[in-house]
């Protein structure tokens, strides 16, 4: 993809921020954003699978990024929980640790307004909408099928999963080519795929609860 500095939880907000068709009333959700750090922890070895729980591998190591090492303090600090849990568990501090980092990056633009020309609050908008949109329609392709999974990197496969679980693009995918993804997500990890299964049925159930009167 044409947008390799950012991080899979960084390029998940900015689909999050504008999706379209079903998911635009709650694009601003926590759940894909913490999914994409989860597996960003879990793709560097500093998050391994143990019986379905999320475990620090070591106490001492770093991933030297803010929010990912934000995350894994809160791991290590807390007790045991499933990779499901932790989709939700607290996310939005994920959230907007990935926001702010996007409007450091210039991705996002922070406006100060007032609320009834009293209390003061702050609303995001996109700065790059450009950027959005072509990161937008390369992960589409990837979903539709029109590159094969083996040329596609995996954490490219993984923003496509956990894009398609929180549907963000509105895209009607497969369910083999899901899973083909989700095997390419964690090609060279034993125990990656499984990961990424994990969360994204997360993501997945956490939006059936949110649509749901």
């Amino acid at each position: 993809m044409s947008n390799g500095p950012l991080t899979l939880s960084a390029r998940l907000c900015l689909l999050a921020w504008d999706a379209p068709g079903p998911a635009a009333g709650a694009a601003h959700r926590p759940a894909p954003v913490r999914a994409g750090v989860l597996v960003e922890l879990a793709r560097r070895g500093l998050l391994t699978d143990e019986d379905g729980i999320a475990t620090p591998v070591d106490p001492d190591a770093s991933a030297g990024d803010a929010v990912l090492d934000g995350l894994l303090e809160l791991v290590r600090e807390s007790r045991p929980h499933p990779w499901r849990t932790w989709v939700t568990l607290r996310a939005r501090v994920t959230f907007d640790a990935v926001r702010e980092q996007l409007v450091a990056d210039g991705f996002l633009r922070a406006e100060k307004r007032r609320v009834l020309g009293v209390f003061p609050t702050v609303e995001y908008a996109l700065e790059r909408a450009a950027v959005v949109e072509v990161l937008r329609e390369e992960t589409r392709q990837i979903l539709r099928g029109a590159l094969p999974v083996a040329g596609i990197s995996e954490r490219d496969a993984a923003l496509a999963v956990l894009a398609a679980a929180a549907d963000l693009l509105d895209e009607n995918t497969p369910d083999r080519r899901i899973e083909q993804l989700t095997k390419r997500a964690g090609a060279s990890m034993p125990g990656l795929a499984s990961v990424v299964r994990e969360v994204s049925t997360a993501v997945t159930a956490g939006r059936a609860v949110a649509a749901s009167p």
